[in-house]
């Protein structure tokens, strides 16, 4: 086995509530108020939808704002792995990956273990181009048990809402997050710091139509049925466990690029609203968001 590579959940697809657009010759990243289901394929218009997302539209009706899923760990830190991170912009290359207590970052002399005070207070990241960036990876439907769409985010609602959500359903279902029947959902908010206009983010939650006791009840089935089939979902959570831990960073340069390109643009707002602003009032919106970041990290 190589050395220092990341063993990451197979990716057989994306799920992105976002786009990257050509504006005045150059690509910028655009929010969007639905879900877009994508294979890993990139074609002249963007990337490549992938066949599910045309299921999910005929049996959703309208917008896509819910999608059926299923998590493939028990263990939430598993499913989604959050941090604060800093690429370069120029190679997609990781540089920096910390959780507010220490960081893996890649140095002249190699990747060293620093003290991490999260952006607001780390003079690497003062240019901007350091926030939490969230990586979710899911199951859609029952072809690959094994493959994932992953969901990236650097979202604040969303990475803190989906770890608090995965938290209490692994608490209230006796650990049974692989086997609960979920979906993700798009929902919206307004602030005063997005001049009111609508901020959507994901939420995690039992699928619609299904009580809490239900839910719990066919996780506990489902895992059953599964451990009498000789399926092991401890081992898995392992194996993935002491896959990630095999690389100091999960992304690759490869990878790195197009995560660039749509997540660390040349601003550093974590979550834009929709529609976006330009001129004066997009600048103020811009300005108001890294005030937000450097006040949320300040808190207690």
């Amino acid at each position: 086995m190589l050395k220092g590579l990341a063993l990451t959940p197979p990716i057989i697809g994306r799920i992105s509530i976002g786009r990257v657009v050509e504006k005045n010759g150059k690509r910028l990243p655009e929010k969007d108020d639905e879900f877009t289901v994508t294979s890993q394929v990139q074609g002249k218009d963007g990337w490549v939808p992938h066949p599910v997302d045309q299921e999910l539209r005929k049996t959703g009706g309208g917008k896509l704002r819910s999608i059926p899923i299923r998590l493939l760990f028990d263990d939430p830190d598993l499913n989604l792995r959050a941090s604060y991170c800093l690429f370069d912009r120029a190679s997609g290359r990781p540089l920096c990956v910390g959780n507010g207590e220490t960081c893996r970052r890649s140095t002249a002399s190699g990747v060293q273990t620093l003290a991490c005070p999260a952006p607001e207070g780390c003079d690497l990241a003062e240019s901007g181009g350091c926030k939490p960036y969230g990586r979710m990876n899911l199951r859609l439907g029952d072809d690959d048990e094994l493959g994932s769409f992953i969901f990236r985010t650097t979202g604040f609602n969303s990475i803190r809402t989906l770890s608090t959500r995965m938290r209490y359903l692994q608490a209230i279902s006796g650990g049974l997050l692989s086997t609960l029947p979920l979906e993700l959902r798009l929902r919206g908010k307004s602030t005063t710091q997005s001049h009111r206009a609508p901020v959507y983010y994901v939420d995690l939650t039992l699928r619609a139509g299904v009580s809490l006791a239900e839910a719990v009840a066919a996780a506990k089935a489902l895992h059953e049925e599964r451990r009498a089939a000789g399926i092991d979902q401890d081992a898995l959570d392992q194996a993935a466990r002491e896959g990630f831990a095999c690389g100091a960073f999960e992304d690759s340069a490869e990878e790195g690029a197009a995560v660039v390109e749509e997540f660390f643009p040349g601003g550093s707002e974590s979550e834009s609203a929709v529609p976006m602003q330009s001129g004066l009032s997009g600048k103020l919106e811009v300005k108001v968001a890294r005030l937000e970041s450097t006040a949320r990290g300040a808190a207690p």
